[in-house]
């Protein structure tokens, strides 16, 4: 007997013993409850939504989302069943007809067909173990019996069509659609359901992530079933056949940059609902904002690269040395940008061959490019032959590049410097955008909540706040000339502040000294109005004061704060005087859509609630909205408003740069800084490390808003052409140090 016989044997045998279990199978033995079919639970994973329902982040070991058979496209179930299952209508749960088919394409040589039944897959799925033995098997088909007897069909087609693994943790076809294709299932074409429907007999291998080409030829088999079943035209077929696919790589399954807002919320909702956040279908609108987000987090991107790209190319991420051509060699190669992802546009490349004037490279998907000299002059100095060793590059270093509009390649590398953005609603606390860093995937270390940072002279406005209580005013004057502090007033050695350009004026309004970032006049307005009551005055703004000093160095901003923290407390002076509290939550609900939490935002406006008078919040706006006009953050002019306020804040040796700002409803603050504090470099400042950031998120947030203008609140009138509180009018308008016995206490250097 020869083998081919022998097999034949076998499957006809195999054939009737399924055909005689049917008979029993009216009276099946110790069969498992369907109840995990008949009540369905899926376990779907959480899920993060903005605030206009475009998904975030997701979080749980499968991705999955359940759709209902009637909102299944006709197109989708017809792809499916043409390859899986084409007369799943028809049989009572095992088709005879298949196993038939299936005997004669083994002896023949034909396409291998499977002669399992969805209904038999269902059982599978969700009672069995893939081990191939006949106890398995027999059990598997009276378990489709038995299904076909609970469920019917289309609930039968639900299941599966729900729970089948695709490929890339995707679990059934309304989120393969989505991961894939990035689009929901109703919205797919012929061509890309056939390439779904072509999933389920190798989701991980034959993927179009995985493997294009092999999923492609599954696609087309799959195509070649629906025209010969009549469910798809000529036509229909031969467009489906050319159609680009745009797959989605992974990676990229997110319409919008917002991995750290994701992750707090993923925080928040395993500290709430523990492992169950993961399965139970949680879903969570945030308050961001898609398109100010998208505006974040490409200001963030474009400003830290364009910091990076003034202080020159550092080289290689890595090295290795690669062996001659072959296998060997591309296997090191995919080994090594691995362990190097891309960062958004930033793909990581080995460099294969390098000259001065080209550099060769491969990709991670196995593409070979060429820089040429415009792509490689800002790396020359590595390219050069002098180049020292660290720098130089090399056949085998790990390198970045990127492609422009034109599809020319660059070289560039990862920034080492850290960042952070957060805009807030300054009227309800809602977040509108936030970017905790240049990339989530390389540093999930999120700096807008942790990053506690020295604030620099955006810590000034809350010194001048505070004076404007004790009856100063923007008019008022000030010394700006160089002064020392004894030893007495310090409490420790003689302190002299300088200013940051080292320029002095003499006698200017306190609006000048903000406007222009003056050291020495925020130190002497300080020390009129003494660090403790500055210091006692700071709370009102959220601000922690365990983390402020109460001595002179408060006034040049050597606390800590983090950049939420600067948001919240600059939204006092945006909003009139009321504090407000952060929330980034807007609504929880679950898988069946029962509402679990949601938020009740109500805008600031009782006056219990104040914590400012409205007075010195609108003459400190009118302070730093002269910042914006003719002062360090002047460059936010090009904005073209004129309802722009803020300051801009740089720390001693430039470690930190900040801005803090407003306009109308939304409070924004940009920082940048190393995670390893060290000096930006001496030509750097907030106004040229922050201010850009926040100014480029402006021109999106603000973008067909109206001009807003602060109402003036009652107790306040312009005296001298500037503002001052009704109280202080008939009285000199206090100035700072420049008496003459305050002169001469300078002078001798006696405590004043």
């Amino acid at each position: 007997m020869n083998s081919s016989f022998a097999l034949f044997l076998t499957r006809v045998l195999c054939a009737w013993a399924l055909c005689g279990v049917a008979a029993f199978a009216a009276t099946p033995l110790d069969l498992p409850s369907l109840d995990a079919l008949v009540d369905y639970r899926p376990k779907i994973p959480l899920r993060v939504y903005s605030s206009e329902g475009i998904l975030i982040g997701e979080f749980g070991q499968e991705r999955r989302e359940f759709i209902a058979i009637k909102d299944i496209p006709e197109i989708q179930k017809k792809a499916l069943l043409a390859i899986e299952d084409a007369r799943f209508y028809e049989h009572g749960g095992v088709d005879f007809k298949g196993v038939a088919r299936a005997v004669i394409a083994d002896l023949t040589g034909g396409l291998k067909q499977g002669a399992s039944t969805i209904t038999m897959q269902v059982a599978r799925d969700f009672f069995l173990t893939k081990e191939k033995v006949f106890s398995r098997k027999l059990t598997e088909v009276m378990l489709a019996y038995k299904i076909e007897r609970t469920l019917s069909k289309d609930q039968i087609l639900e299941l599966y069509m729900n729970q089948v693994y695709l490929g890339q943790r995707a679990y059934g076809f309304s989120s393969a659609a989505r991961i894939y294709f990035g689009k929901p299932l109703k919205d797919v074409s012929i061509a890309q359901a056939a390439m779904l429907a072509g999933l389920p007999q190798a989701p991980s291998t034959v993927n179009p992530v995985a493997n294009p080409k092999r999923a492609q030829a599954r696609q087309r088999l799959v195509l070649k079933r629906m025209h010969d079943l009549g469910f798809i035209t000529e036509a229909q077929l031969k467009a489906a056949q050319t159609e680009d696919l745009h797959v989605r790589m992974e990676g990229q399954s997110y319409s919008a940059h917002a991995q750290y807002v994701a992750e707090m919320v993923r925080l928040a909702m395993v500290a709430q609902f523990k492992d169950e956040a993961y399965t139970r279908g949680i879903s969570v609108t945030t308050t961001v904002v898609n398109a100010e987000q998208e505006a974040a987090y490409e200001a963030v991107r474009r400003n830290v690269l364009a910091y990076d790209q003034r202080h020159g190319y550092r080289g290689a991420e890595a090295s290795i040395t690669l062996p001659a051509q072959g296998t060997e060699r591309q296997k090191l190669i995919e080994a090594t940008l691995a362990q190097h992802p891309a960062s958004d546009r930033m793909q990581a490349a080995v460099a294969t061959s390098v000259t001065p004037q080209s550099l060769r490279a491969v990709l991670a998907n196995g593409d070979e490019i060429t820089l040429a000299a415009d792509g490689l002059r800002w790396a020359a100095n590595a390219l050069s032959p002098k180049a020292p060793a660290a720098l130089k590059l090399k056949a085998g270093s790990v390198i970045r590049v990127q492609q422009d509009a034109k599809g020319r390649w660059a070289i560039t590398q990862l920034p080492s410097v850290g960042a952070a953005f957060v805009a807030l609603n300054n009227q309800t606390g809602a977040y509108r955008a936030l970017v905790g860093g240049f990339d989530f995937s390389a540093s999930p270390f999120n700096h807008v909540t942790q990053a506690w940072r020295q604030p620099g002279s955006a810590m000034k406005p809350f010194i001048y706040s505070a004076a404007l209580e004790k009856g100063y005013g923007p008019g008022s004057q000030v010394n700006d000339e160089p002064l020392t502090l004894t030893s007495a007033e310090t409490g420790g050695q003689p302190w002299t502040p300088q200013n940051d350009d080292d320029v002095y004026e003499g006698a200017i309004t306190l609006r000048h000294a903000l406007a222009l970032s003056k050291n020495v006049a925020a130190v002497r307005l300080l020390r009129a109005i003494t660090p403790q009551y500055a210091h006692d005055f700071l709370p009102r703004f959220g601000l922690d004061p365990t983390k402020q000093p109460v001595n002179y160095t408060l006034a040049l901003g050597t606390g800590s704060v983090t950049p939420l923290q600067m948001a919240g407390a600059y939204s006092v002076f945006a909003n009139g005087g009321f504090a407000i509290t952060p929330y980034l939550i807007q609504k929880v609900v679950d898988a069946r859509g029962a509402l679990l939490f949601e938020a009740k935002p109500v805008a600031v406006a009782q006056e219990a609630d104040r914590v400012l008078d409205a007075r010195n919040a609108f003459v400190t706006t009118s302070l730093l909205h002269e910042v914006t006009v003719s002062g360090t953050a002047a460059a936010a002019q090009k904005l073209g408003r004129p309802d722009l306020a803020g300051k801009t804040g740089t720390s001693s040796d430039a470690v930190d740069g900040w801005f803090a700002g407003y306009s109308g409803p939304t409070t924004a603050v940009a920082w940048m800084g190393y995670d390893e504090p060290q000096s930006l470099g001496g030509r750097e400042f907030g106004a040229t490390l922050a201010l850009p950031i926040w100014t480029d998120f402006m021109r999106v947030a603000l973008n067909g808003k109206p001009v807003y203008q602060m109402p003036q609140p009652p107790g306040v009138s312009q005296v001298a052409g500037d503002w001052v509180w009704d109280e202080f009018q008939n009285a000199a308008t206090p100035n700072v140090d420049l008496d003459l016995l305050q002169r001469l206490k300078d002078l001798f250097g006696s405590k004043p």
